[in-house]
């Protein structure tokens, strides 16, 4: 065999090593690719179900919000409701025991005038009047109502009207001198000023 033939053998030989080397090395690397792209598979499900459960996490929290802010609507208008009846009720009631109060005078008035027409004496008048006067007093006492004091007081704005003004040097500076109507307050609040003159 001449030299040319053993070459071309050993190279014929060389290149089938090196086809045999390198499809060794494709077939052992073809199971590392295969587990590389299982784990890219497996780590993107990985991260898909990640991202469902906090989707539905957040679903979830948004619901219940969504419940309670509901609720919470709900009770608020029923609440309202509930305090507007309250003040009408009670803004009724005090009204009623106010005028359950008062019915008496209103049955003495209507007997005073029933007898008036045949009244004689004047002065069994002027004491069914002051009787009834005496018993309306009480009355706004019970209701914690009492009349401002004026006449020989000193005028004070936040009590009294002043309708009309006399230079008397016989009175003290700003003394109420005479009260043409009177007033009357509830504990700090004024119903009415007392109406009056007043002096220098």
């Amino acid at each position: 065999m001449s030299f040319i033939t053993k070459r071309g053998v050993v190279n014929k030989l060389a290149k089938k090593s090196k086809a045999n080397e390198e499809n060794v090395t494709t077939e052992t690397l073809a199971p590392d690719e295969e587990i590389k792209e299982e784990n890219k598979q497996t780590a993107c499900e990985k991260e898909e179900n990640a991202e469902k459960n906090a989707c539905e996490e957040l679903e979830k929290k948004y619901n219940e919000l969504e419940d309670k802010y509901l609720r919470l609507a709900a009770e608020y208008t029923n609440f309202q409701r509930r305090t507007r009846e309250e003040k009408e009720a009670l803004y009724t009631n005090a009204t009623c025991d106010a005028v359950a109060e008062l019915l008496p005078i209103m049955d003495n008035l209507q007997r005073a005038s029933d007898t008036m027409a045949d009244a004689t004496d004047v002065k069994s008048v002027a004491d069914g009047v002051e009787m009834i006067t005496k018993m309306a007093l009480e009355v706004f006492s019970k209701l914690g109502v009492e009349p401002i004091e004026a006449l020989g007081k000193e005028f004070d704005a936040s009590l009294h009207n002043a309708v009309m003004h006399v230079d008397d040097d016989s009175f003290g500076t700003n003394e109420v001198v005479e009260e043409f109507q009177k007033g009357y307050k509830c504990k700090d609040k004024v119903i009415r000023y007392s109406m009056v003159k007043v002096a220098n």
